[in-house]
């Protein structure tokens, strides 16, 4: 009896299946929309505003409402987009789509899909720890999971979010101390917005001009930063030394850095929870910050989510889907185009080579 029910529900899964895995993205025949496709298509469900998941060429965009002035900025302020808010439902072809916080990065969302009962969630990226600034994970029980696993190995266990930023913080007073200036390079779409928040009245801060694009989408739908400046990073910038500058990873062997003065630099990426990346390019600090789950948050997520089978789909795939098979979840790795996003690859570009404690 069990094996027939068994049999049964395997069938069942089988004839609802809401997903595929295409050359173009992830598809779901039955709304007949992409999710996060790297290929133009018609209709693109987008998770969040980082380029590896939001790219240029759909004809119609769909996603949460935080995302849409960052496609604007970073895609084309004419490209057609209808937004949802979290947990609003809207009816596609019979599939109840609807989006639920990823805790990723602001307006990140977890895309859940429902036909006939079955119920498959389609993460994109995302992190369990409240940063304090996005809308935090929440937690989409269904039948079908896709995840991620930037971060899927034990090795990576982040800190708790208040006691990265003290650390942040130690480091910028002992930077004034010393009458040096602060200089993070952190992730534009994310980070550097996490950065802002750690050191917030702690001195004046200035940012890149890429950084103040994506911090004005921000304030477009109403989310507070702290007080920053957009300096011009082609002229004199003697005006920001002893304060604390953030620049994208983009600009490391950039004549950016070497214009600021008094300069002591440091890394913010999950990468520097590698010991011997912290000596990367002889920067003066490294922190652990990521805005992707760690081992620990990938399976506390996969766990609660009770999903029959979770799809792996970018980063350590072939040793974390075996990991989750070894504990009794049924697991298979998808082959994506996902964490290629230029700055991603040059945080990537910190992990030592294996030879290295």
């Amino acid at each position: 009896m069990v094996r027939f029910l068994n049999i049964q529900n395997t069938l069942i899964i089988r004839l609802l299946k809401l997903i595929t895995f295409t050359n173009k993205g992830i598809y779901c025949p039955q709304g007949k929309f992409y999710i996060d496709p790297w290929r133009p298509v018609d209709f693109a469900v987008i998770t969040h505003g980082h380029a590896d998941h939001a790219r240029w060429g759909m004809k119609k965009y769909l996603c949460h409402h935080f995302t849409k002035p960052i496609l604007h900025q970073r895609i084309s302020p004419d490209i057609e987009c209808q937004t949802l808010q979290y947990g609003e439902v809207l009816d596609i072809n019979g599939v109840k789509l609807s989006l639920h916080p990823a805790g990723h990065i602001i307006g990140s969302a977890q895309i859940r899909l429902e036909y006939k009962g079955y119920v498959t969630v389609v993460s994109g990226d995302y992190k369990i720890q409240d940063d304090g600034l996005s809308t935090p994970f929440e937690v989409v029980k269904c039948n079908e999971f896709v995840t991620e696993s930037t971060f899927g190995l034990p090795i990576y266990n982040w800190l708790e979010v208040p006691d990265l930023n003290k650390r942040l913080q130690n480091w910028v007073l002992r930077n004034q101390e010393n009458q040096k200036t602060s200089v993070f390079i952190g992730y534009s779409l994310g980070k550097a917005q996490r950065i802002m928040k750690a050191v917030e009245g702690m001195g004046k801060i200035h940012v890149h001009y890429s950084i103040g694009k994506l911090n004005k989408a921000f304030e477009e739908v109403g989310i507070v930063l702290p007080d920053y400046e957009v300096p011009d990073f082609r002229e004199s910038i003697k005006h920001v030394a002893g304060d604390i500058v953030i620049v994208p990873p983009a600009l490391l062997d950039s004549n950016v850095i070497k214009k600021i003065p008094d300069a002591a630099t440091a890394i913010c990426s999950g990468w520097m929870q590698v010991r011997g990346a912290r000596r990367w390019r002889s920067m003066d600090a490294g922190f652990p910050m990521s805005d992707h789950a760690d081992w620990k948050g990938l399976l506390q997520a996969i766990k609660a989510t009770e999903a029959e089978i979770v799809h792996v789909t970018h980063g350590q795939t072939e040793v974390f889907s075996k990991y989750l098979n070894e504990i009794g979840i049924k697991s298979d790795v998808v082959e994506t185009l996902y964490g290629d996003d230029d700055d991603e690859v040059i945080e990537k570009e910190v992990v030592p080579d294996k030879k290295e404690d």
